[in-house]
């Protein structure tokens, strides 16, 4: 599957934790990056700077779903659900 024009979900459901280039804090999830442009493209696309979590992600239907909403959707809810601090108390 390729990524699906104007979506972004990607760069704005799953945080990041690592300093990256224009995000020295990282990125919180639901925040979009600051690298997202008005086109909902990664303009760090190619570019050396660009996360490691963001350069091995692969667009595919079961993350991506079937529109831009449902791969927010998804992608939140894998952030809630690998995140070992939402778990059982």
């Amino acid at each position: 599957m390729r990524c699906r024009p104007a979506c972004g979900a990607c760069c704005i459901a799953p945080s990041i934790r690592q300093p990256f280039f224009g995000m020295p804090q990282g990125k919180a999830a639901g925040v979009r990056c600051v690298h997202l442009d008005s086109h909902q493209a990664c303009g760090l696309f190619g570019d050396s700077r660009r996360p490691a979590l963001c350069a091995a992600f692969m667009a595919e239907r079961e993350i991506c779903g079937e529109n831009r909403d449902q791969a927010l959707l998804i992608i939140s809810d894998l952030e809630v659900f690998s995140n070992p601090d939402s778990g059982p108390q």
